[in-house]
């Protein structure tokens, strides 16, 4: 495979993980505007970023997304945090482990840095409407729970009435022996 079109593939790999990931509106839009001299910055980020970083098999997108939030942390990029935190929301990245994300870069990249990600990142899961679906999801996976638990007791309750009903006899048996000393 030539150079060229080997970096072809890493674009049409990368656009279609970007799009994935950030959402095609948010893509597609980015490069419509780009005009010859950012397209150059389109290109790089699609074929690297993109196409060669996020298609490898070590990592899972989650994975990779809860890097991406420690790293723009680090590097104190909250526009990069907001964009990035819908994209760890597409890949499956919950509001708990997005909180414990930015709590262990908080302690490792400094406070100021940590509270700009929380308000970022605060300000997407608002706007994403993530903590009522986090709720949500709580109160149903407690539902859940409750009623397998009421399953469990239910199938429980027959077993418990054969146990006593079997020692029910026996129970007669030894009331009449002990009425007859």
């Amino acid at each position: 495979m030539s150079a060229k079109s080997e970096t072809a593939q890493l674009f049409k790999d990368g656009l279609a993980v970007r799009r994935d990931v950030l959402g095609a509106d948010y893509v597609d839009g980015s490069i419509a505007k780009a005009n010859d001299f950012t397209m150059a910055f389109q290109h790089i980020t699609t074929e690297w970023c993109w196409g060669y970083a996020w298609t490898r098999d070590g990592l899972s997108r989650k994975t990779r997304s809860m890097l991406n939030l420690a790293m723009l942390t680090a590097l104190n990029r909250s526009a990069e945090i907001k964009l990035h935190v819908k994209g760890a929301l597409a890949n499956g990245v919950t509001v708990e482990e997005i909180k414990e994300v930015l709590l262990h870069a908080t302690v490792y990249c400094g406070i100021p840095a940590g509270l700009d990600a929380f308000k970022a990142a605060n300000q997407v899961l608002e706007e994403e409407g993530a903590y009522e679906k986090a709720a949500a999801k709580a109160a149903k996976k407690k539902v859940t729970a409750k009623k397998a638990a009421a399953k469990k007791v239910a199938a429980a309750k027959p077993a418990a009435a054969e146990a006593v009903a079997a020692k029910a006899p026996a129970k007669k048996a030894a009331a009449k022996k002990a009425v007859k000393k």
